[in-house]
């Protein structure tokens, strides 16, 4: 894989991390579950994955997080999504329907 492969990737995780959180405050178990929901089952994302997402984007400022009780008992750490965070995710959002429709152009997809 080649470093500006893993950096969209990377990238995309990450928008897909911010846009999973917007409804509520998630720990990551469920943030993966949320994940799959939001994509119709179509993202499995590993645990060894969401967390590297997770940590960065909290380090940015795009996230928050604070340790709380799960509905089963076990205490977990929870993300919710800052205000930076909604401004850079709605920034990557608009990049992303404007690179995905000049792929499809491309690719000769677009009607």
């Amino acid at each position: 894989m080649t470093d500006r492969t893993r950096d969209l990737l990377q990238g995309t995780l990450d928008m897909l991390v911010l846009r999973a959180l917007l409804d509520e405050p998630l720990h990551g178990y469920a943030l993966v579950h949320r994940l799959a929901l939001i994509s119709g089952g179509r993202l499995s994302v590993p645990q060894g994955s969401l967390y590297p997402s997770l940590h960065r984007l909290e380090n940015q400022g795009m996230l928050k997080a604070d340790w709380h009780d799960t509905p089963s008992g076990r205490e977990a750490k929870f993300y919710r999504i800052t205000a930076k965070g909604r401004r850079h995710l709605d920034s990557q959002i608009a990049e992303w329907k404007e690179l995905s429709q000049a792929v499809a152009l491309a690719l000769g997809l677009a009607t």
